[in-house]
């Protein structure tokens, strides 16, 4: 299949495997992708990650698909993508990417989409859609300058140049050059937060998430909304206890 879920102890793989179209995304496939992350919403792990088999994560749209299009299909393709990249936004689990290869166009809007991006040492990562006389439509006009920084995204968008690990990591793109095996690496960085409450892990993703969109003293009031609502769990009296008597805590997700 293009396109594979499964289990690996408590977390959710999906693997992009299309290698001999470096794992281009078609309209059908991304439909693919949002029933997985609605399995995957449904399931009990506790984070999600996302590789592409072979040399690239994701090399984009399909771009024979997108020639002679309708204008009215093109608008709907945009739309399905952006609604199906939205709900990683949403998923009650952190998502993360770990970009090995190429990831371009709709790949980085995928990667953009997740709640963390890792890269291999060989990534290659852009949204070059200007070179097509085009521009990014599944959110990457949109996530980019959250994440980086007007001026770097509007370099990123109308040059359509390609960054490396390296200088992804310098801007902020990726949060670590990861080597050996995308898998085990992903699972290695799920690791460092996964052990925590979920519902508090949500908490604390909502309100950092909402404070590129609100003005600060919006901000504020999110943030006190959402830590008392987090006080209220069982999981904060747990955590308290455990530090109180020097133990490790406990978390039920409750």
């Amino acid at each position: 299949m293009a396109i594979e879920l499964t289990y690996l102890e408590e977390f959710a793989l999906i693997t992009l495997n299309r290698p001999e179209a470096l794992n281009a995304l078609s309209m059908d496939l991304i439909a693919h992708l949002g029933d997985c992350f609605d399995e995957v919403a449904k399931s009990k792990a506790r984070a999600l990650i996302i590789v592409g088999h072979g040399k690239a994560f994701c090399a984009g749209a399909d771009i024979k698909e997108l020639q002679d299009r309708e204008l009215m299909a093109q608008k709907r393709g945009g739309e399905l993508g952006q609604a199906v990249f939205a709900k990683l936004d949403t998923l009650p689990i952190a998502s993360v990417a770990v970009i090995n290869g190429y990831a371009f166009g709709g790949g980085m809007e995928l990667a953009l989409a997740c709640t963390f991006r890792l890269a291999t040492p060989n990534a290659k990562m852009g949204t070059p859609e200007i070179k097509l006389g085009l521009i990014p439509g599944y959110g990457g006009t949109q996530r980019l300058p959250r994440i980086v920084g007007e001026a770097r995204a509007l370099e990123m968008v109308m040059t359509g140049k390609t960054v490396d690990a390296q200088e992804a990591f310098r801007i902020g793109l990726v949060n670590r050059i990861v080597e050996g095996d995308p898998v085990v690496s992903g699972i290695n960085f799920a690791r460092e937060f996964s052990g925590y409450s979920l519902p508090v892990l949500g908490f604390a993703r909502d309100a950092v998430k909402r404070a590129s969109q609100t003005p600060l003293h919006e901000g504020l009031k999110i943030e006190t909304d959402l830590g008392t609502l987090a006080f209220q769990t069982k999981d904060a009296a747990e955590g308290m206890s455990a530090f109180a008597g020097k133990r490790k805590a406990t978390f039920i997700d409750r």
